[in-house]
């Protein structure tokens, strides 16, 4: 096939000239780390959801543009919400399997063999993991375990188990003492353990510590990645985080809400950059090790990021409405939610070569051009 023939075969599956760049950008950027992965089998569970948009379809991108030996990709998802339409669009895509299955619950008694597991299943948005935190504590904590289970076993395989990743998160640190933000892998954290968030924040921080333990005590190797607040195509307008609802308010011709002063602090990494460091951490972390994933700059605050979209959309889409402040009726809405939350990335940087560089203006323009093509007028 042509180069030409490639690109539009390529955009047809991806649906989104935003998304073939970016999968384009990813590929590029871990030449070395799908060449590792390339001719092994890898399994991602929650593969239907946000990151899985971009980690499943950069391993299938891959398949299609480089030479060599395939990256044969198997999803578990409970598909809770639905199977989304890029996947859907995949559907009969050479070295694709899908499987619905919730983590929740056993393992299926005929597995396969996986040489790569990457677990990302799990509800990441506070308003719907707050609606079942005894399955969003299983998923973490049982799904966990038991796929930890069966990389040991796999270990003295004719075709050896090689790296795992866990998905943890940078609510792990609670909310930080102002001296350690920009807050480094080191920081052990300031988090409830009986608030609402909870199910979320302690489901993580155990699963890292069964991570360390099978690494030490088995010697399997598996790594956790800590997200630092990812956006970007692939995160459903419903998602009820704070890119997606302001998109929804602006889609829908409203004025952005948000439920709160403005004031706390975020920095924002575009999911292309993000999926080359889970990558990375995936291939190239140390057991045991856990790597935040993220940027450092710019820290902006909520009522900032809202007049950015403003005056973006208002570029893009002709867009009228204004930023309004207003409390939200949840009571718990904000409770130990960070006033602030900043990464140090040295550790990734150095050791893996993780070098995010999608400005946050790029990203939030790739994100509404993206938002803008698939509208969801009140989508709930």
């Amino acid at each position: 096939m042509t180069t030409s023939g490639m690109t539009e075969q390529s955009e047809r599956l991806t649906g989104h000239k935003v998304v073939q760049d970016d999968l384009e950008f990813i590929a590029a950027n871990l030449s070395e780390e799908f060449r590792r992965i390339a001719g092994h089998n890898l399994l991602i569970t929650g593969g239907a959801g946000f990151l899985g948009h971009y980690l499943v379809q950069s391993a299938l991108y891959w398949n299609r543009t480089r030479p060599g030996p395939p990256i044969d990709v198997t999803i578990f998802d409970s598909y809770i919400r639905g199977i989304p339409q890029w996947l859907k669009n995949l559907d009969g895509a050479p070295n694709l399997h899908l499987f619905q299955h919730n983590m929740a619950e056993p393992l299926p008694a005929s597995m396969g063999e996986f040489e790569y597991i990457i677990h990302a299943a799990s509800i990441a948005s506070p308003t719907y993991y707050r609606k079942d935190p005894i399955g969003t504590m299983d998923t973490n904590i049982s799904g966990l375990r038991a796929l930890l289970d069966y990389s040991r076993r796999r270990m003295d395989s004719a075709k050896p188990f090689k790296g795992f990743l866990f998905y943890s998160s940078s609510e792990i640190y609670g909310d930080p003492t102002p001296e350690s933000i920009p807050t480094p892998e080191t920081y052990r954290g300031l988090v409830s353990c009986t608030g609402p968030r909870a199910c979320y924040d302690e489901a993580k921080r155990y699963g890292e510590t069964l991570c360390v333990n099978f690494a030490r005590q088995y010697g399997v190797h598996v790594t956790s990645a800590r997200p630092f607040n990812n956006y970007g195509p692939g995160l459903k307008i419903s998602d009820r985080r704070v890119l997606p609802d302001f998109a929804r308010d602006v889609m829908n011709g409203r004025d952005i809400v948000i439920l709160s002063d403005g004031s706390p602090t975020r920095t924002f990494c575009y999911v292309a950059d993000a999926i080359c460091g889970y990558y990375k951490v995936l291939v190239n972390g140390r057991p045991g090790e856990a790597y935040n994933i993220g940027v450092e700059t710019p820290e902006i605050s909520m009522a900032d990021l809202a007049h950015k979209i403003v005056a973006l959309s208002r570029e893009l889409f002709g867009y009228a409405g204004k930023v309004v402040l207003r409390a939200s009726k949840d009571g718990d809405y904000l409770l130990d939610n960070p006033l602030r939350r900043c990464p140090v990335i040295e550790k990734a940087r150095r050791e893996l070569g993780f070098n995010p560089s999608v400005s946050i203006d790029e990203g939030l323009r790739r994100s509404m051009i993206w938002y803008g093509d698939n509208r969801i007028a009140e989508d709930s």
